[in-house]
């Protein structure tokens, strides 16, 4: 058995998708994700441009022949050639593994190894802009493979990150570390030790296996499905055998507060974050919520003593007004670009919707676009926008200063933008696995023209638009952000009438 850079960074980002590589079964995978392919295909174009400026030596061998591999990589170590592109190197491993090596780069460095008065620093080139942990870890498991090949310790090693940048890795730090991780996998690998199911969005995303995951997970009503049971927070409950929504939704949080990583107000969230699940029922947020520790129940609905309807909404910052912008962007993160400012013009008093789609059909037209969207802007000055999440009025903020825009502008429109994400995850718990846009949407009973769009496929479709001016998928992402514009209109609808209601019941209540 192989054990090799890739698998440890599966391993760290989740010890079963790991195991499933090895020992699931293919026929369950989930299909190729076209934006992680395409993340694939700009690493190695990355990589490229690198090696194109670069004097550097590649072994040849058989495809798949490893052993043939690092016969031929030694060969060149041993002549001393300056640098070796994609080198393959084998050593045997703890319980009868062969773990296998493949840098980036093994650059030759002034020294003495068992090849004469030089050894080899291993370099890895990522495209990302931050050296990741991760990648961290896998240039130490080079460099510890390296070492033994050589018969010497580079004191340092490399990682090549976007733009040229140069990143040192700590090898005292990290080489623990790695060996940590690396115990843990072969254990894991050797000993078919299958590890538990554990749904985490931003780590499960790309998996192949999320579908065979997800569906055992939500079987079992798996506590990692619901927002805020972190992994760590996950290993707490479980001591006390909570392991299932509705256990933890018949909790009295005071039960849990005291635990490392929780606190009162994680405790509560989380409890009622079960219940609404359970239930499948939204539940207003409030202090006092609960009723005494003897009764651990929530209120639904009430509850609000001061509260008239119009005075919770205006106190909430949630207008209504007779004209609305409903507002999202699409961008494309490596280019720095954003090529899509979409809005829909709500006129309560017409009853009319127009959704208007600003595309930067080429990335120099970004300019064009952002000022097509001032100038929309412009033509309401006195309309709300809605939006969800923080990003549109932090790329409105930053395209502001790229393109000159003067503050006297930006800053009286960025003060009529709303964050719909902020006002939900502030007032309300929803029976949803993420608060995202799709899943609140979705519960609400909107439906997306193409259920399998989102924001990565959109960045392909605009990839591929570029590539080859099929305007089939301009017409893609313009139905894609539409939706989004409508669904953050439907979020919004549903989130006033909610609170109206849950005000005058409470009104009610108080008569």
């Amino acid at each position: 058995m192989f054990i090799d850079a890739e698998q440890l960074t599966h391993y760290q980002r989740c010890h079963r998708r790991a195991y499933l590589d090895v020992y699931g079964d293919p026929s369950q995978r989930d299909a190729p994700n076209e934006y992680l392919m395409k993340l694939i295909q700009d690493s190695q174009a990355h990589q490229q441009r690198f090696i194109e400026q670069q004097p550097v030596y590649q072994p040849r061998y058989p495809q798949g022949d490893w052993q043939a591999a690092a016969a031929a990589t030694i060969a060149l170590m041993q002549q001393g050639v300056e640098q070796i592109f994609q080198g393959v190197l084998l050593v045997p491993g703890p319980q009868g593994v062969m773990l296998k090596s493949k840098p980036d780069l093994l650059v030759r460095q002034s020294g003495h190894s068992d090849f004469g008065d030089w050894l080899y620093v291993p370099m890895e080139i990522k495209l990302g802009k931050r050296p990741k942990a991760e990648y961290q870890v896998a240039t130490a498991f080079h460099t510890f493979v390296t070492a033994q090949v050589q018969g010497a310790w580079p004191e340092e090693a490399w990682l090549l990150l976007r733009e040229g940048k140069t990143f040192a890795v700590d090898l005292w730090d990290l080489l623990p570390r790695m060996q940590e991780i690396l115990d843990g996998c072969i254990q894991t690998l050797v000993e078919q030790l299958e590890p538990d199911v554990f749904i985490t969005r931003s780590r499960c995303s790309l998996c192949p296996w999320l579908t065979q995951c997800h569906t055992l997970a939500k079987a079992d009503q798996h506590l990692s499905l619901l927002p805020g049971v972190t992994p760590s927070r996950y290993v707490q409950l479980q001591t006390l055998n909570l392991t299932t929504v509705r256990s933890l939704a018949d909790l009295n949080p005071l039960a849990i507060e005291t635990l490392p990583g929780f606190g009162k107000d994680t405790a509560y969230k989380l409890v009622r974050q079960a219940q609404s699940t359970l239930h499948n029922q939204a539940i207003f947020i409030e202090e006092a919520a609960f009723a005494p520790p003897s009764q651990p129940t929530f209120k639904h609905r009430g509850g609000l003593s001061s509260h008239y309807p119009h005075t919770l909404l205006a106190e909430l910052d949630i207008p209504t007004a007779p004209i609305e912008l409903y507002f999202d962007i699409e961008a494309e993160p490596s280019l720095n670009l954003a090529y899509l400012h979409g809005v829909v013009v709500v006129d309560r008093v017409a009853n009319t919707q127009r959704f208007y789609p600003l595309l930067a059909e080429h990335p120099d037209d970004e300019i064009v676009v952002w000022r097509q969207f001032l100038d929309l802007a412009a033509q309401y000055p006195t309309a709300p926008i809605f939006h969800f999440c923080p990003y549109e009025a932090q790329t409105v903020e930053r395209l502001a200063k790229l393109y000159g825009s003067f503050s006297h502008r930006i800053d009286p429109l960025l003060n009529r933008f709303v964050d719909l994400h902020d006002r939900i995850t502030r007032t309300v718990t929803l029976p949803v696995e993420s608060y995202a846009l799709k899943p609140i949407a979705r519960w609400l009973g909107f439906d997306w023209r193409d259920p399998a769009a989102n924001g990565a496929q959109s960045i392909c479709w605009y990839s591929q638009w570029l590539t080859t001016r099929d305007r089939t998928y301009i017409d893609s992402i313009l139905t894609y952000n539409e939706d989004d514009c409508r669904a953050t209109h439907r979020v919004k609808d549903w989130l006033v009438g909610f609170l109206m209601e849950t005000a005058a019941i409470g009104a009610v209540e108080r008569a």
